[in-house]
């Protein structure tokens, strides 16, 4: 496997990360198919980092779109041990206001019918989710973001809807009323995928707006999330230069063994060319 690497997921507005030096682009073909775009491989703050914007360079790909299993496979491929996923939300409660960042420790999933593990084919697995996000690498944002200023929550919930469509104002009043925190619609199949992959993930959910439920306040609209996506990814820049140096490479978290109890079809009945296709991910468990 290569070297360690952090990986970072670049959101809504977050497209590239200044200051990554000795720069490479490496363009990667996985078992899943293409991630959304080549990964700009490189250093920051000095450590080795993976840069890959989500949607794609110029913002081509759908949220439903999106090829969850492919970035992540892409990512295990480059030796990448953590992600730190960039995310633009909408506040679901009064005290996150839009510019707010939240680090978030739960999710609720509100999609239809995307793929979300590397599991099948052969092989049946059920691993661990109740605590979905590294809380050490949780933390470590956290310190970042009170670091730099900016002004942060830690903890909640991060509801993901199938999209591309904001909600409507029945649905978003539900949606408070089940307590959640921030709505997005990309980051739930990329955590349960890091989890299966045995990799630290955790999102810098950073609000663009209050959604539509907000009485008194203009209904969200792409010209304000974008004014507010611009602001949002300056913040993100300085937290990711301001956590990536504290992130501890060695790993004592549950994320690293994630799937050493998880697998329950007899490895001599898995077929081989599903063996072949995960062993990046499950060899180690299999032989």
């Amino acid at each position: 496997m290569a070297e360690q690497m952090i990986g970072i997921i670049g959101g809504s507005g977050l497209y590239n990360i200044e200051g990554i030096k000795d720069i490479k682009t490496v363009s990667i073909d996985t078992p899943f198919g293409k991630p959304s775009d080549s990964y700009t491989v490189g250093s920051l703050e000095g450590r080795k980092v993976a840069f890959l914007p989500r949607h794609g360079k110029g913002h081509t790909i759908l949220p439903s779109e999106l090829n969850f299993r492919a970035n992540i496979y892409g990512m295990k491929m480059l030796g990448v041990e953590h992600v730190i996923a960039v995310s633009a939300v909408g506040s679901m409660r009064e005290e996150i206001k839009p510019l707010d960042i939240v680090i978030p420790d739960q999710f609720f999933d509100r999609t239809r019918g995307r793929i979300s593990t590397f599991f099948g084919e052969g092989i049946v697995g059920h691993v661990s989710f109740a605590d979905p996000v590294c809380e050490t690498l949780a933390n470590t944002l956290y310190n970042a973001a009170k670091s730099v200023g900016a002004r942060v929550h830690k903890g909640g919930t991060y509801l993901c809807i199938e999209g591309p469509m904001f909600s409507t104002r029945a649905e978003s009043n539900v949606y408070r009323q089940w307590g959640v925190s921030v709505i997005g619609m990309t980051n739930l199949q990329e955590a349960k995928l890091a989890r299966e992959a045995e990799i630290c993930y955790s999102t810098l959910a950073m609000a663009t707006d209050y959604d539509c439920w907000h009485v008194g306040e203009e209904a969200v609209t792409l010209e304000m999330i974008i004014g507010n996506l611009n602001k949002n990814a300056e913040t993100a820049k300085r937290i990711l230069k301001a956590a990536i140096p504290k992130i501890e490479l060695k790993r004592s978290c549950a994320c690293a063994t994630a799937v050493q109890n998880a697998i329950v079809t007899n490895k001599d009945l898995i077929p081989e060319n599903t063996k072949k296709k995960l062993d990046i991910l499950f060899g180690k468990y299999l032989r």
